[in-house]
């Protein structure tokens, strides 16, 4: 019964979701229409005259890109009790996440955003069934390895983490399928929660793993270490997995030695301002941008994001291949905001993405900006008809070596090391002057020596995630940096 109406279901979303995908400019006016009628009468729409925006040219003049500290001023208020500040009424919940100069940050979940986030989580695994017709994981245990549904309050408002939060919104004909236990779930240390998670999941049908990788990897590892088999053959009804977060690429050759086979994968693209993309086709790996979720998308070019006045654009004018900065404008009362996320369009009709990096986290030590993408590609490159494998990994500038000239640091945590370290390291800096020019100006100019590769033990990023209260849930390392304040620290290892 499950099965059958999951395809009927699939089918009914699939057509209806066919009517924003179709007219995507359309979709982001009334979008556009929508949120400034709605927050017109909130201490912000009056600050920033939105009773008078007429069009997307006054709004940019009204409403400037902030980050999360131009926003504080106002989740302040929100924070003190007071209502009409962001979005009309209080926010349901108040997302909290870290990373800031100055602490947590909360990020408003509202009545109308909140949905928005439950559905196009649904929609991405009915949109997997449609496409594949695959409905063999809705009979079987499902796990989303997440952060502690225990919510704290604050002005009467509960805050916690997203993953946490989004724990009480699974569907109830999911509540039967659903793993771990609420008891484990609530557990805070992760280690001891992954531990108890594997105990209670060993002996069960699963069928859908969900989670960012880096962390699922270490449920792999633990299930694998106490069973001594592969985790398909444990869980020989699993068949597909739904991760975020981060790029799968580096991960996927050490998940499928991992599982012992190949299983369908979904990527998402989540965060606590808003669910913006899911992959939509399993031959391909770029994602669909969600028009129907209440969030006007406006970008500016990541090139010229720190000049005195970059170009900002709504989804109309985007071009393909150009790296942009994402900026949001939300039901939840985010406006002009800077997510801080990098985004490349590979196709406009329908618009299909590909999230390139963050905006911070790059290295032009020496005018090259790295981005992301740039370094998974290469390593990815590198990688390719060996059999090494990578659980984790970094890149920073190292400007003042002991000897010789500066140098691109990749500090990497080997599942499988190269036989031959020293080719390894070579083709990995190949593979990078082919993705970034400014990069390979600079190893021809002899500004740069090429790359270095530094093996960390096995085990040191947790230890560094850990040591700074970062390990588990959906906190990520930060693929690059532009200083040496997270390499420092895994040299230690």
């Amino acid at each position: 019964m499950k099965t059958f109406f999951a395809r009927l279901f699939a089918k009914k979303i699939h057509r209806k979701n066919q009517k924003w995908i179709a007219n995507p400019h359309q979709a982001q006016e009334k979008t556009f229409n929508f949120l400034l009628k709605t927050a017109q009468n909130t201490q912000f729409g009056k600050d920033h005259n939105f009773k008078k925006i007429e069009n997307y040219q006054d709004f940019k003049a009204q409403v400037p890109v902030r980050n999360y500290e131009g926003l504080r001023p106002y989740v302040e208020r929100i924070l003190q009790g007071e209502k009409d500040i962001l979005w009309p009424g209080q926010p349901l919940y108040l997302a909290k996440t870290s990373g800031t100069t100055s602490g947590a940050k909360f990020i408003p979940l509202t009545k109308a955003s909140m949905p928005t986030h439950i559905t196009a989580a649904r929609d991405a695994l009915l949109n997997y069934i449609h496409e594949t017709g695959n409905t063999d994981f809705v009979t079987g245990k499902q796990i989303f390895l997440q952060g502690s549904p225990v919510l704290e309050k604050k002005k009467g408002i509960a805050f916690g983490r997203l993953s946490g939060i989004v724990a009480h919104y699974v569907p109830s004909y999911l509540q039967t399928n659903r793993m771990p236990s609420w008891e484990t779930n609530c557990i805070e240390d992760w280690e001891t929660k992954v531990s108890t998670i594997v105990e209670e999941t060993v002996s069960e049908k699963m069928t859908l793993i969900a989670g960012i990788p880096s962390w699922v990897q270490m449920y792999f590892e633990r299930l694998k270490q106490r069973e001594n088999k592969a985790v398909g053959d444990i869980f020989p009804h699993f068949s597909l997995f739904v991760y975020g977060g981060v790029n799968y690429k580096p991960y996927r050759a050490l998940f499928e030695k991992l599982i012992g086979r190949k299983v369908d994968s979904v990527e998402l693209f989540p965060a606590s301002e808003g669910f913006f993309a899911y992959q939509d086709r399993q031959n391909e790996e770029d994602l669909l941008l969600l028009l129907n979720n209440d969030i006007f998308y406006e970008f500016i070019e990541a090139d010229t994001f720190f000049s005195d006045a970059p170009k900002r654009i709504c989804l109309e004018e985007v071009v393909l291949g150009v790296n942009y900065v994402l900026i949001l404008n939300t039901s939840a009362g985010l406006w002009g905001y800077n997510i801080g996320d990098t985004v490349q369009f590979v196709s406009k009709a329908p618009y299909r993405l590909i999230v390139s990096g963050r905006i911070k986290h790059f290295i032009s030590a020496f005018g090259e900006h790295v981005i992301g993408k740039e370094v998974e590609s290469a390593l990815q490159e590198a990688m390719t008809g060996t059999k090494v494998s990578v659980r984790e990994f970094t890149v920073a500038p190292q400007i003042a070596p002991q000897a010789g000239l500066p140098f691109h640091e990749w500090l990497i945590d080997f599942n499988v090391s190269p036989e031959d370290p020293v080719a390894f390291a070579a083709a990995l800096d190949t593979a990078m002057r082919s993705q970034n020019i400014y990069y390979d100006d600079l190893i021809r100019g002899n500004v740069l020596q090429p790359a270095v590769v530094t093996q960390v033990n096995k085990g040191a990023f947790e230890a560094y995630m850990k040591s700074i209260g970062k390990l588990g849930g959906q906190n990520k390392v930060p693929r690059l940096t532009n200083d040496r304040s997270i390499a420092d620290e895994l040299v230690k290892h």
